[in-house]
């Protein structure tokens, strides 16, 4: 295979894993690690890719989630309809090619709703008899967390509703916000008690939102606002966005004041282009502007694709910048020995954040960017987390400034640094080298992988220093006496240690594998590789052959993993975990007959039998696919209560069957339809 056919697959693999992992670090932990903007950018080229690599896997694909799994922290909520995202646009062009997807709805006067764009985190109210009954986080888009308590607690979101025509039942969506004052409050206390400062209004907001003591969401001042009419029983029928939107303020339930009815593409860029100005006034943080189509019939008709409404569109508004003094250049090592420059500012407020460092990526981008110590630098951040230094002001360069140069050996461990042939990254090769042990323990004990929550990176250096361990299969033999012995370290939170890491040893297979850190190996490959081969032993002692005939593995995964297991050093931590009684199988193959291979299901609406979950493992367990949306490959669209209209009406106009839970329990004994 050429170069040329090779670099754009290996690309594919790398922006699946990336969009993954940011993914969950945004949705699931709330702590991203770059910015809105370089996420959208990852997104887009990764969507591109998949256009037009023909052995792309089916739907869904990284690019079409949405957010990530609810935290186990809370106990799940299947959404009845999902959850989506949006599409984004950040010029006025990409207004007009979403005007132009909207087909035939677009006429000279066609009617759309602008709505400022919080910056928080999205819920789902549902009220029954008037009270409110549950609260979600969006998690997933399909399964959320139940934070009902802690919804409780904010002060405008109505426990009762008021006004008339009180449904049965009403779903409402909305978002959940810090204002600006809770926020600048919340930062003050917790630099007095020496916590960590959160580092913009949305993490702390989602942050406080997802506390398991509901006192704690309490002191926070959230707020919330209401975008969406979900759904309501006995149905109203409302003909536009726009009444159902003032339906849920009669009803005494918060909406935002600033939104605007606008006709054409002239009245939406204006509005867009004057929040884009005015984004400041308010005492809440805004990231855009949300444009949805206002008639109700036209939404229905333009339907989702499997991540976001056709309908809607968010308006993002450029990154933010300030200029600070760059004082000097340090560089990080990370758990593969990466070695990352970063710059550490004198302390700016940019997007409502006090930022003190920011990520230079490589020696490339300091080289291209020129920026010195000394230099005064434009920082950029887009209502974001982690900042990025776009480059000096030249006119502002001190005289006789030095070029910054990458440091030839490892800040930790004295190492030569080295940069691999074709490669833009630098990497300290001494797998002994104490910030990569570090690193490697706090991935291995993190949520994703052995979820040993009171291993934080503090207690992980501390027992790095004091000799306890020296790598992760050391957790499982540590001398807990020795800890009660060292400073700060007490009875009863070591008896927790020692709980977590032995429940630990429980963990399904693929969390093991993930925990392992093999290079290119993500969640999903990781589930595979446990399903299909059964134990670790199998895979140890696979061929890379064999590894790659697995569907959804490849020939870089396997030849990864191959590699990995290769090392005599990663075989003998296997065998100290299997010492420890580590769990090392997988999850029992299937001996169900496989009556569905070769087919598709989609599953919409609640069915009785079934999870959503239980019921796609059931047509995977068979052979089977069951991707998020309909689509020409689609075998049968399986129906349950409160089904997504969208799905029906595009299975119907493609011919496809729609068939109810009867029929798919047939389906899955038979692997017939009933008409066949």
């Amino acid at each position: 295979m050429s170069d040329s056919q090779t670099e754009p697959s290996q690309r594919l693999q790398e922006l699946r894993r990336t969009v993954a992992y940011h993914n969950q670090r945004y949705h699931q932990l709330d702590d991203p690690e770059i910015s809105d903007a370089e996420f959208d950018s990852l997104e887009r080229e990764l969507k591109r890719l998949e256009e037009t690599q023909p052995d792309s896997p089916p739907e869904p694909s990284t690019a079409s989630v949405v957010g990530a799994a609810p935290s186990k922290l809370f106990q799940p909520v299947e959404h009845s309809q999902p959850m989506m995202s949006l599409d984004n646009a950040t010029s006025r062009d990409d207004l007009e090619a979403w005007a132009q997807r909207l087909g035939r709805h677009v006429v000279s006067d066609l009617t759309t709703v602008c709505e400022l764009k919080m910056d928080g985190l999205a819920v789902s109210l549902l009220y029954e008899q008037g009270e409110l009954v549950r609260a979600a986080t969006r998690g997933d888009g399909r399964f959320g967390e139940d934070v009902t308590a802690n919804a409780l607690t904010v002060s405008n979101i109505p426990t009762r509703l008021t006004g008339q025509n009180i449904p049965v039942r009403l779903e409402v969506r909305g978002e959940i916000y810090m204002p600006l004052a809770s926020f600048e409050a919340l930062n003050r206390l917790q630099a007095q008690t020496g916590e960590r400062l959160f580092a913009n209004p949305r993490n702390a907001a989602a942050g406080s939102l997802r506390q398991k003591d509901s006192s704690v969401t309490a002191s926070r001042q959230l707020s919330f606002v209401a975008y969406q009419l979900a759904a309501t029983q006995p149905e109203r029928d409302f003909h536009t966005h726009w009444d159902a939107i003032s339906y849920l303020a009669d009803l005494g339930l918060p909406t935002n004041d600033h939104s605007s009815r606008t006709k054409g593409l002239d009245e939406i860029y204006d509005y867009c282009l004057k929040w884009q100005t005015n984004r400041h006034l308010n005492n809440f943080e805004i990231d855009g502007v949300v444009v949805k189509v206002d008639r109700l019939d036209h939404q229905a008709d333009l339907g989702s694709t499997s991540k976001a409404p056709r309908w809607a569109i968010a308006y993002k508004f450029p990154p933010e910048t300030q200029t600070t003094l760059l004082k000097r250049i340090m560089v990080s090592i990370g758990r593969s020995g990466k070695a990352t420059p970063f710059a550490i500012l004198k302390p700016v407020s940019v997007s409502g954040s006090m930022i003190k460092m920011a990520t230079l990526h490589n020696e490339d981008q300091v080289r291209e960017k020129d920026v010195r110590p000394g230099d005064t630098v434009i920082v950029r951040k887009a209502g974001d987390v982690i900042p990025e230094v776009v480059g000096p002001v030249l006119s502002l360069r001190p005289e006789n400034t030095l070029v910054w140069s990458f440091p030839s050996h490892c800040p930790e461990c004295g190492s030569d640094l080295v940069r691999l042939p074709n490669q833009s990254d630098t990497f300290c090769l001494n797998s002994a080298c104490p910030k990569q042990q570090e690193q490697r323990i706090a991935h291995f004990v993190s949520r994703d992988a052995m979820n040993i929550e009171q291993l934080g990176e503090r207690t992980i250096a501390t027992l790095l220093r004091e000799g306890l361990i020296r790598d992760s299969g050391d957790l499982y033999f540590i001398d807990f006496d020795r800890l009660l012995a060292l400073r700060g370290f007490q009875r009863a939170s070591v008896e927790k240690l020692s709980e977590a890491i032995s429940e630990s040893k429980g963990r399904p297979l693929p969390n093991l594998l993930i925990a392992l850190g093999i290079p290119h190996l993500g969640k999903a490959g990781s589930q595979l590789l446990a399903r299909t081969m059964g134990d670790i032993d199998r895979i140890v002692e696979a061929s890379v052959d064999t590894l790659a005939a697995i569907d959804g593995i490849g020939p870089i995964i396997a030849q990864s993993v191959h590699d990995f297991f290769a090392d005599p050093h990663n075989r003998d931590l296997i065998e100290r975990l299997r010492t420890a009684k580590v769990n090392l199988v997988g999850p029992a193959s299937s001996t169900t007959p496989q009556t569905l291979l070769g087919k598709s299901l989609v599953i919409t609406g609640t069915l009785s039998q079934f999870t959503r979950e239980s019921a796609i493992e059931a047509v995977v367990e068979r052979g089977g696919k069951s991707p998020g949306s309909v689509s020409k490959r689609t075998t049968a669209l399986v129906v349950g209560e409160a089904p997504g209209a969208a799905k029906i009406k595009k299975a119907q106009s493609l011919g496809i069957p729609v068939i109810d839970e009867a029929a798919f329990g047939a389906l899955l004994e038979t692997g017939r339809l009933e008409d066949e």
